[in-house]
């Protein structure tokens, strides 16, 4: 399959920008490797406060956030980010019990993955984000 056939092929509508928090580094190269391959515009942050910063200072359209952070939660970032301006907010943890679904919800989370990552699943996550 040729390079622009592979893009089109995992083309989920228009090039998001994507903020990804997640503390573990192979985990965080490899998803921001992955989106940036998907066409996306990505900005990456392996802590709480990192993330923050760049919550502040560019215009987003996801947050795609670990849950367990170093330095805090992902999901008072996610809460503290939704305050601040219009995102989508993407959990991306271990957890994936009801009761952290819910927590999640609450939290402003609008979609939650558990991890290991689902590849097919997370891009259809951005699909329905990106329409």
């Amino acid at each position: 399959m040729s390079e622009d056939r592979t893009k089109d092929a995992y083309s989920s509508g228009k090039s998001l920008r994507i903020l990804v928090v997640e503390d573990h580094g192979d985990t965080l190269q490899a998803l921001s490797n992955l989106l940036t391959h998907f066409g996306h515009e990505i900005s990456v942050a392996d802590d709480a406060e990192s993330a923050r910063k760049i919550i502040r200072s560019k215009d987003l359209d996801v947050v795609l956030a670990d849950i367990a952070l170093p330095d805090g939660s992902g999901y008072d970032l996610v809460a503290e980010a939704k305050r601040k301006r219009p995102v989508k907010a993407v959990a991306l943890t271990g957890f994936g019990a009801p009761d952290d679904i819910e927590r999640g919800k609450e939290a402003g989370f609008d979609f939650h993955l558990t991890k290991p990552v689902d590849f097919h699943e997370l891009r259809a996550v951005l699909g329905q984000i990106a329409v």
